[in-house]
């Protein structure tokens, strides 16, 4: 395990008072609408879309594939997190590419510039759509990198597709334990009206948990398209695939996978992230007692046949964001 100590990072602290301050200015609303396919939006690269059937529907998966300057034949694929656009990939495109690296990041379907389809969604699906988008890019095997959700996925895709993975990357994964052994489970009305009832100020909040670091006004464009959707006419079809994609991580454990890996794994933990999906819904006597991401990747690690771990201090759910220099020079030693 690699360790960082907290005097290399280096990093200066957020002070109280900079955090006063952007609250004293932040926006108290966000009136201006965006469509739930985040049309408009920025992206560090030109988004193109593979068509696909879902459940006997049409759907259209977003993706962004960045050629380098000089390429190394290799490429990566970085899946997002659930409350996360690919937008916020934009360094790691960049230090890939600068590399030599072919990138290729999707917008899983269900999520940000992707159709979002009312089906049951499964982490087995996900990945037969990502395994698509590489045969269409005629791509034979990757680096794959997967933060969050995209990390639970990708430790999917990893143990269905071995052949396909030469090395595999998780930041921050959820997934580290099954979240029905300390979750009850809940309706899917239930989770859409918990996606409606959010307002500014609690989305603010629920953003802000992920990082202890990083100044607010640096993750405020995470609240700001969240929130732009509510003034959506399709935002019930939005809030419906969040219920749904909550659903699918709450009914398809990988805990179990992670021993049957066969290639190296690089895992990231920010040693003060706290999330842990569902949270509200747990009983207050097991609240106090679930293993955070941190303690569960110290865990898991000891299981992987070819593994380590990277425990950053002092940084919550995205290192790439809050500990860049550290993160990328972790992510770029693994897989040169």
């Amino acid at each position: 395990m690699i360790t960082f100590t907290r005097r290399s990072l280096a990093m200066l602290p957020i002070s109280a008072a900079y955090a006063q301050d952007f609250a004293a200015s932040a926006p108290d609303g966000y009136a201006e609408p965006l469509g739930i396919g985040l049309e408009g939006w920025p992206y560090p690269a030109p988004v193109a879309f593979l068509p696909l059937t879902m459940a006997g529907q049409a759907v259209r998966m977003a993706f962004m594939d960045i050629q380098p300057a000089a390429a190394n034949g290799r490429a990566a694929v970085l899946l997002h997190g659930k409350n996360f656009d690919s937008s916020y990939w934009s360094g790691p495109i960049a230090w890939l590419t600068q590399a030599g690296f072919r990138v290729v990041v999707p917008d899983q379907i269900g999520f940000n510039k992707s159709s979002k389809p009312d089906l049951d969604y499964t982490f087995e699906g996900l990945a037969a759509n990502t395994i698509a988008l590489l045969d269409a890019l005629e791509l034979r095997t990757v680096v794959l990198i997967g933060h969050s959700t995209g990390g639970m996925l990708a430790v999917r895709i990893a143990a269905a597709y071995p052949q396909r993975i030469e090395k595999l990357v998780l930041e921050d994964p959820i997934g580290l334990v099954d979240y029905r052994e300390f979750i009850p489970p809940q309706s899917t009305v239930t989770l859409v009206e918990a996606e409606r009832l959010y307002t500014v100020e609690t989305y603010r909040a629920f953003i802000a948990r992920y990082f202890p670091r990083l100044p607010p006004a640096q993750y405020e464009p995470f609240v700001a398209w969240r929130m732009r959707m509510t003034r959506s006419g399709e935002f019930e079809r939005f809030a419906r695939a969040a219920a749904l994609t909550y659903q699918m991580i709450y009914r398809g454990p990988v805990r179990d996978l992670y021993r049957t890996l066969p290639m190296p794994v690089l895992l990231f933990a920010g040693d003060q992230d706290r999330s842990f999906p569902l949270i509200q819904y747990a009983p207050p006597e097991i609240r106090a007692r679930l293993p955070m991401i941190p303690a569960a990747a110290r865990s898991i690690v000891n299981e992987l046949p070819h593994g380590q771990l990277v425990a950053i201090p002092d940084v919550g759910h995205v290192p790439h964001l809050e500990a860049r220099d550290r993160f990328r020079d972790a992510l770029m030693a693994f897989i040169a």
